[in-house]
């Protein structure tokens, strides 16, 4: 279980996507100096990772498809944002944020739910590719039920490549003791990270460890993420939401 299979055409990544558009979506945050929407913030980050799938997929002027990916953008309901599971190469001729509008709630245990029951069904036609990976963004705390059952359930999931990776991004601009200066030096946040929120201690709890082989793509791109980080980040600028989506895409290539 070491997450060494790479993304190939034969063999491709599937990422989830599971996008909280709650109200305080529209609040502003920090993005290279101005305010932006968080929303937009999360659209141009996610629409980044999309083009670093491509860029990973393309060989001269062909275009592979090495990722499947599924967004399911969620409030008191789950939408399906692609309307299914779709390849990277059809992902690229898409604009699939573009029309997303903020709603109410977060009920976070009910948008884990929906990725339980996609993964049930996908799995047994996953067993020879990297295991999947779901990417949970929020910047607050649930409405309704307690999430944690089911993404712990989720965490059990296996393919012969390792157990389904779960990563959170949490947009939030309390949750570190101390300010991050600079995304490329950070070193990640560790099991025994103190977090200031207690619901992104609770997100802590439910972030897989950063497999070594991602890590390793990362450090490629000039991050400095240390062995033993966890799949979270805080999302307290444009440049941190744009460094979990990158890392979300991080899946080791050919």
């Amino acid at each position: 279980m070491d997450y060494r299979i790479q993304a190939t055409q034969q063999t491709p990544a599937y990422i989830i996507y599971l996008l909280d558009i709650s109200a305080s979506m529209d609040q502003l945050m920090d993005a290279g100096g101005e305010q932006k929407r968080r929303m937009d913030v999360v659209t141009a980050a996610l629409n980044s990772a999309i083009r670093q799938m491509v860029f990973r997929s393309t060989k001269g002027s062909r275009l592979s498809p090495r990722y499947k990916i599924s967004i399911l953008a969620y409030s008191d309901r789950v939408f399906d944002v692609l309307g299914g599971i779709k390849s990277i190469d059809e992902v690229a001729r898409m604009k699939p944020l573009e029309n997303i509008k903020t709603q109410r709630l977060t009920d976070t245990a009910k948008a884990f739910a929906s990725v339980e029951k996609i993964l049930l069904k996908e799995l047994p036609g996953l067993q020879d590719c990297p295991a999947p990976l779901v990417c949970h963004m929020t910047d607050g705390a649930y409405t309704g039920e307690d999430p944690e059952p089911v993404v712990k359930r989720i965490m059990e999931l296996k393919v012969p490549d390792g157990r389904v990776l779960v990563e959170n991004i949490f947009i939030s601009d309390e949750i570190m003791a101390e300010p991050i200066a600079d995304p490329k030096r950070w070193p990640g946040i560790m099991p025994d990270t103190r977090l200031n929120d207690e619901y992104g201690m609770k997100l802590k709890r439910l972030s897989s460890p950063l497999p070594e082989s991602y890590r390793e793509m990362m450090v490629e791109t000039g991050y400095q993420i240390e062995p033993g980080a966890l799949m979270m980040l805080p999302g307290t600028n444009g440049d941190l939401v744009s460094l979990g989506f990158q890392m979300s895409a991080a899946t080791p290539v050919r």
